[in-house]
């Protein structure tokens, strides 16, 4: 009978269990976790089953890290996931947790696309850090990227976005995220892609700020490639501010939304 132990074929008789293989394979193995969930009572293993052995503490090789980092994956993910190539506009506290989110889900490509430098304000809800304060965004967020899942392939492109480049810098990927502050910004990107590249899908957002509820910030699915999140009210504004919690849950939505597509899953 057929497993996968750490991502690796292995080949075990019907009835063993998953205990009884951490102990052939990795017996100072502390965590167990069988298609996605750790287990902490023993369990009868079945054919294509995914076990996952992790030592606490023990920091593995390359070849075994990128199995360690989908361990708690849903069965049947990480393969879909892994063939995607994800565009994202703008590197703000939109982009910058986008990126993230989907580097952490181990998404095979990213292009990032930004103009501007990182700079101190941006660091109440952008997932950057002081020593990156002056870097171009698309540079420091490859850097961290780099740090988090050493398998995401990301492409940079240091340019501002307007309707004379969108079509030609975003046409290879297979999904488009808008992470725009800027209002003119997130239309003209949405309409070019709506008007000029209909096999694209765009991942739009709009309405974050502030600190109202959460739960007023939804995914909305306005046409078959066009997907809108947020409350669609609460604009940026003297007064209302832009902050991390309601800008990483929508941003959250948007990379929530990006896996939904992958795994063929069109509604919201």
């Amino acid at each position: 009978m057929n497993i996968f132990v750490n991502e690796r074929n292995f080949t075990i008789k019907e009835g063993t269990t998953a205990f009884e293989v951490r102990d052939m394979v990795k017996k100072d193995a502390d965590i167990v976790v069988l298609n996605g969930f750790i287990i902490r009572e023993d369990m009868i293993l079945k054919e294509n089953d995914k076990l996952t052995l992790i030592k606490r503490g023990e920091i593995p090789d390359k070849n075994e890290l990128e199995a360690l980092l989908i361990a708690r994956h849903t069965p049947g993910v990480h393969e879909k996931v892994k063939k995607a190539y994800i565009g994202i506009a703008g590197l703000g506290g939109l982009g910058s947790n986008v990126a993230i989110s989907l580097a952490r889900i181990g998404i095979g490509r990213l292009l990032l696309v930004d103009f501007d430098v990182v700079e101190p304000s941006n660091l109440n809800r952008q997932q950057y850090f002081i020593k990156h304060i002056g870097m171009l965004k698309t540079e420091a967020m490859k850097d961290i990227i780099s740090q988090i899942n050493p398998f995401v392939k990301v492409d940079i492109k240091n340019a501002y976005l307007d309707e004379n480049n969108i079509s030609d810098i975003f046409s290879k990927v297979d999904i488009i995220v808008e992470a725009f502050d800027n209002p003119h910004s997130k239309a003209t990107l949405v309409n070019t892609v709506l008007n000029k590249m209909p096999g694209k899908i765009i991942v739009a957002a709009s309405g974050m700020a502030g600190y109202f509820s959460n739960n007023t910030i939804v995914t909305r699915k306005i046409k078959n490639n066009f997907y809108l999140v947020g409350d669609g009210i609460s604009e940026a504004k003297p007064g209302c501010g832009l902050m991390a919690p309601r800008v990483c849950i929508a941003a959250n939505h948007q990379a929530n939304t990006v896996l939904r597509l992958i795994m063929g899953e069109k509604g919201v």
